[in-house]
Formats: C-alpha cells, structure tokens, sequence
C-alpha cells in the first residue's frame, strides 16, 4: 500500500514540475515571504518620513534618522520635488535663523507636528534620557501587521494545496486513468492518499518555508503543523471534488477558488469586527485556523488551546467530508 502511494505522490511531483500553472503555485510561498519582508513594517518602524539637503548638518540627519526615515537630497529643488509626489514627507530646509518645513498641503497634521517637534528637540538639545515620559510595553514583539500576513499566507497556502490535488486528478482525467484505477491492485484509499501527499506537504513545507523567510522561525513548529494539518483536511477534500467534477485545468483552478471567500471572511472577521458578531463566523473552519496560527505566531498559544482549536476545524472538515464522500467516491468509479 506504501508503495503505491509513494509512486503515486512521485508521479505527481514530476507532472507538476512540468507545468506551469503548477510550479507557480510552488513558488508562491517563497513569493508570499519575499513581499511580505518587503512591505510587512516592524514593531519599531516608523511611518513619518523626512527630506534634508545632504551634508548640510550631518548631527542634524543622525538625531533625526533616530526617530524617524530620513532621505538626504542635494539640494531644495530636489527636496521640493520629493514632497510633491504622492506620500507624505517632509522636507526641512536651513535658513539663515533656522529652519522651515515644507509640505504638500495634504498630509495629517500629526506628521506635521511630529516633524516640528523633532527640528525643536534637535534646536533645544533634548534627548529621550531628558524626558520623565516611561515606555510601556504590551508584550507584543511581534509587529502585528506582518504577523496578520504571515497568518493569512498560511490558510492561502493549504487551499493552494488542494489546488494542487485538483489539477493533478484533472491530468488524470485527460490521460484517462482514474476509470482504469479499478483494473489495478491499487485501492481507492491508496489512490486518494497517495494524491493527497503532495498538497499536504506542500502546506507544510510551504508553511515552514514562509516562517523562516519572515523571521517566524522560532514558533513551536508541533503547535502548528497540528493546525496545518487539520486545515489541509479541507483543502484536500475540495480539492477532489474539484478535480472529479471539472474537465480541464482553467475550470478546475477557477473553482477551487471558492475556499478563498471563506477564507477571507474568516480573517476579516476577526481583524474588523467586534466581539459581538464573531458567534456568525464559528461555522468556518478558516475562522478557528486563524484564531491557532494567531497565538502561535505571537507565542502565547498553549497546547490547550490548540487543541481546542484544532478539533474545531476538525470537527467542521469532518461534516464537510459526511456531505462530500459520496461524491468523491462516486467520481472514482
């Protein structure tokens, strides 16, 4: 039985290996990673950006780069240029007695005052060793912006999983070997698990693969690869009836797209709305995944309650799969 799997679920790396459609979505992990490091903020970024003319007053630019992004022009032209362009900066010009602050007119008036009040701590000679204000931390290391990407990546990377499963049974279909499964001594169960290994590794390799590259490496991996693998329940599940009710790769990839509405309410409903109408999401197994991989990426997730998180998707691809079995089953036939 192993090894009818095995040579199924090798079949199936050479065939996606081959296709394009199919090794994009192998990449997209790596591809997720790399944007998010690129646009994901840190804990400590800020937003509020500054012009200053380039050797001007180099003390100047390195109290400033301290507390806010500075780009360094050579002279005003330049600044003004920069400033009137579609962000919001601030360009602060010498003058004889001082300084001015010029902007395009549309930015909020707290990155206005900020900027004031950086140019006058810099004039008093006032350091955040003079201030009797106290940093309070809330226990969050983790910059919840990136935090919330890595999170969504993740359930987009299971559904891509049964992508894969999908597209790999519609390439049997064209071969004409499905039918002919049954005048061989290969099972249906191993013929469905051994299609279904590629889209669970590629959940959970991808999965890892995105931690590392955003600097989630840290996280207990056990906490998640139970969450990843109960969400895959569900990838793979649509991914066969997709596969078994569609006759070409376009229709096949279309429709499996349906998992991202629930995926998407899921997140939204939890990064938006308020307590009071999480109850209408405790349907959505993409719902409970979120909320594990959430206090997992933030390490504050206990055993207890990933399990609690666990079973609830489980339980919710479980009926699912009640409705979805008969149906698998008889596009097998």
């Amino acid at each position: 039985m192993f090894k009818r799997i095995w040579i199924i679920f090798i079949r199936d790396l050479k065939v996606n290996s081959k296709d394009f459609i199919s090794l994009y979505i192998l990449l997209i992990p790596i591809l997720f990673a790399v944007c998010i490091n690129l646009f994901a903020p840190g804990i400590n970024d800020t937003t509020i950006n500054l012009a200053l003319i380039e050797g001007e007053n180099q003390d100047q630019v390195e109290y400033l780069q301290r507390f806010a992004k500075v780009e360094l022009f050579k002279n005003t032209e330049e600044i003004e240029k920069r400033v009137e362009k579609r962000d919001a900066i601030i360009g602060i010009i010498p003058k004889i007695d001082g300084y001015y602050l010029m902007s395009q007119g549309d930015e909020s008036q707290g990155i206005v005052d900020y900027a004031k009040l950086l140019v006058s701590f810099y004039e008093l000679d006032i350091d955040t060793e003079d201030s009797k204000g106290e940093l309070m931390e809330f226990g969050r290391s983790v910059p919840p912006l990136k935090k919330s990407l890595v999170n969504t990546s993740i359930l987009f990377i299971s559904v891509l999983g049964g992508m894969l499963i999908a597209l790999n049974i519609v390439e049997e279909k064209v071969d004409n070997t499905i039918s002919a499964i049954n005048l061989t001594p290969t099972s249906r169960t191993s013929f469905v698990l051994g299609k279904s290994v590629i889209g669970v590794l590629y959940a959970v390799f991808g999965s890892i693969a995105l931690l590392f590259i955003t600097g989630f490496g840290r996280v207990n991996i056990l906490q998640l690869l139970l969450i990843l693998l109960v969400t895959s329940l569900l990838s793979i599940l649509v991914g066969f009836i997709q596969g078994l009710t569609n006759t070409d790769i376009i229709s096949a990839a279309a429709s499996i797209k349906l998992l991202f509405l629930p995926l998407i309410a899921g997140v939204l409903s939890i990064e938006i709305l308020g307590d009071k109408w999480q109850k209408f999401f405790y349907w959505n197994p993409f719902y409970w995944a979120y909320k594990g991989n959430d206090i997992i990426l933030a390490k504050s997730g206990t055993w207890g309650q990933i399990l609690v998180y666990s079973g609830l998707v489980l339980l919710l691809s479980g009926i699912v799969f009640i409705f979805l079995a008969p149906k698998i089953r008889k596009g097998l036939e």
